[in-house]
């Protein structure tokens, strides 16, 4: 969804511009040839910062890479030397790099080790997870993360087998996974919700979220821009929610269950209350798109003293 991004964040010269969620550096790259502006990168995979330097080869001190959470945004744009910014974008999830490489472990379509961290060596792993958690806590994750309605079956399976044997690489999870949970219509893979749950509890990928869109407000000048890219339900109600709550606009109540009104300012505008989807052209290009929404709000100049 690159040019619906661009027209979200309407780069302008001379502006800075926080992408949140670095990965190969797209975003970081087109915002750059739209304006004459600098781009600050953070991404938590080491990896990233690799690819970060072709980038800083080509646009000079106009690229700036920081390695680090997007959920720490704040912290890290003032440890480089920036105080308020005129964008901060966000494209959620796992990046077609991790995704694509077995020894991550992020996939079932490679047989690797059952990992999943994106800093590759910090926390818990997702074979950590599955070999130790009980089965209650297991099945709640799977559950809550992966919206999975076989949770509790998975969670059975997984913690009967590991008596057995521990849990190493993706692929033997993947098979048990499809033991367990019968093929549904839309042909997604059994194993999907499971391997989505993981990683999102790996990596505190929705604790993030939720501390870079308190960040917000706090980094983004007034007129600044949010843009959110997710993939799924829960980060696209998480975002939803966020900003409806923070431009004012959510639900005021009925006659029936009044709220109480209250005079905080906005901190953000909203230009449309509907997520903005991928084209059918970008979908039949990218089959990983399909699932994409974009949200997006322009900052206030109401003070923070307002946050929600």
């Amino acid at each position: 969804m690159l040019p619906e991004v661009l027209d979200a964040l309407s780069p302008i010269d001379g502006g800075v511009y926080v992408d949140g969620t670095f990965g190969a550096g797209g975003y970081s790259a087109a915002i750059l040839e739209q304006a004459d502006c600098t781009v600050v990168g953070i991404d938590r995979d080491p990896a990233a910062a690799v690819r970060a330097m072709a980038l800083k080869g080509k646009y000079g001190k106009r690229m700036v890479f920081i390695q680090g959470r997007f959920g720490d945004v704040e912290s890290l744009l003032r440890g480089a030397g920036f105080e308020a910014v005129d964008g901060f974008v966000l494209d959620l999830g796992v990046s077609s790099f991790q995704i694509d490489e077995a020894d991550r472990g992020f996939s079932f379509r490679f047989d690797g080790p059952l990992d999943m961290r994106m800093d590759n060596a910090r926390g818990a792993t997702a074979a950590d997870i599955v070999n130790t958690y009980d089965e209650g806590d297991l099945a709640d994750v799977i559950y809550r993360y992966g919206e999975e309605r076989k949770s509790r079956w998975i969670a059975k399976a997984i913690t009967q087998r590991r008596a057995e044997k521990l849990f190493e690489t993706t692929e033997d999870l993947a098979d048990l996974v499809r033991d367990v949970v019968p093929k549904s219509r839309d042909k997604i893979d059994p194993a999907t919700r499971t391997f989505q749950a993981l990683r999102i509890a790996v990596n505190d990928e929705l604790g993030e979220l939720e501390r870079a869109l308190a960040a917000a407000p706090k980094i983004l000048k007034p007129g600044g821009r949010l843009a959110v890219v997710s993939f799924h339900s829960l980060e696209d109600s998480a975002v939803k929610a966020y900003l409806r709550s923070a431009s004012g606009s959510e639900p005021k109540g009925s006659r029936h269950m009044p709220m109480q009104e209250d005079d905080r300012a906005a901190l953000f505008a909203l230009e449309g209350k509907r997520a903005i989807k991928p084209s059918v052209q970008e979908v039949a290009e990218n089959s990983r798109s399909r699932s994409a929404r974009l949200r997006y709000a322009i900052r206030t100049d109401a003070s923070l003293e307002v946050l929600v």
